[in-house]
């Protein structure tokens, strides 16, 4: 009995050791990782679709394999070439946004009674001028400086996907196991999140575009690209038209509000009522491991880590669900321990 106790033991300090060793592996990898691992689950979003015209259209495999690969194509060079082109746009801009505030807050600190409270001009302008006005341009930038990043790798991230094309294509339609499972699962939570989040940017930039917001084409991307980020993605999306719409002379306080209170109820009734209805439990995740693993693959990857946390976190889950020592841990993904 004693025997199988430290057998356990030492196979638990093994895993935990293995678990150390990996993340740092991942960390120092992930100028390589990071497109390899995002080229495994489009390729897997992308046999799925030629699977389905294989089923469907009766077109042979190698067929829709090519068609499928040329019209992603077609479509990556048609939304990076939007995203370009927005990302410009707001990076030209966020000086003008700059000196927007700075004069919106200057003439709040001339509208105030400040004799009335005992202070003077000078007084007024010392906390106005510690705001972070200036970190707005550099907020913007930076933002479209990741976005284009991501864009930049996507060479890379093509030829992975390729390769990865080719080997679904040769292994036959069907298959079982745990391949099969991650399959089915991956592909499911990826059709439902592309759906899902290009119905949320639609919105969030019509919504925009018709309360007169400027870049509400912008916004309306970033809307798009940052629900694939659970959670915190939603609210980033909400707030970043903040600043433009605050800076805008055109724009009344009604207005001004309804562009914050709009989107963020598309983002609420979407994100909490619509997708979880769709969804279903089909990555059988609990809310609080999907958080915790946002904040892990943040931390290990940046923004790609935070897009790639809830499809690896599934992946992981049923691979744990397999080994019978590590099966509590699968369980405690699941919210059943």
């Amino acid at each position: 009995m004693p025997s199988e106790i430290e057998q356990r033991i030492q196979t638990v300090s093994l895993l935990l050791l293995s678990a150390v060793a990996t993340a740092v592996a991942l960390y120092w990898l992930k100028p390589l990782m990071i497109p390899f691992v995002l080229a495994v689950f489009v390729a897997l979003g992308l046999a799925a679709a030629a699977d389905a015209q294989v089923r469907y259209l009766r077109l042979p495999r190698a067929v829709a394999f090519a068609t499928t690969l040329l019209l992603a194509l077609l479509a990556s060079g048609l939304v990076a070439g939007l995203i370009a082109a927005s990302v410009g746009q707001l990076v030209d801009n966020a000086e003008t946004y700059q000196a927007r505030l700075t004069d919106l807050l200057q003439r709040i600190s001339a509208a105030l009674p400040l004799e009335r409270l005992g202070l003077s001009p000078e007084d007024a302008a010392e906390p106005l001028a510690a705001l972070p006005v200036g970190s707005i341009g550099t907020l913007l930038a930076l933002t479209a400086n990741t976005i284009l990043d991501l864009l930049s790798r996507s060479f890379l991230v093509l030829i992975f996907v390729v390769y990865l094309l080719l080997g679904l294509g040769s292994r036959g339609a069907g298959g079982s196991g745990v391949w099969r499972e991650i399959e089915v699962r991956v592909e499911r939570y990826l059709a439902v999140k592309l759906a899902v989040s290009l119905a949320t940017g639609v919105l969030v930039g019509s919504v925009l575009g018709a309360l007169g917001v400027e870049l509400a084409l912008v916004f309306g991307l970033f809307a798009f690209l940052l629900n694939f980020i659970p959670s915190v993605g939603s609210v980033i999306a909400t707030l970043l038209p903040l600043p433009v719409v605050i800076a805008s002379p055109d724009i009344g306080p009604a207005t001004a509000v309804l562009a914050i209170v709009l989107p963020g109820a598309v983002q609420v009734g979407i994100g909490n009522f619509l997708e979880p209805r769709i969804m279903g439990d089909s990555l059988d995740l609990h809310p609080l491991v999907i958080l915790m693993a946002l904040i892990f693959w943040g931390m290990l990857w940046g923004i790609a880590g935070m897009l790639l946390a809830t499809p690896i976190t599934a992946v992981l889950k049923i691979l744990l669900g397999r080994l019978e020592i590590t099966r509590p841990l699968s369980d405690l993904l699941g919210g059943r321990v």
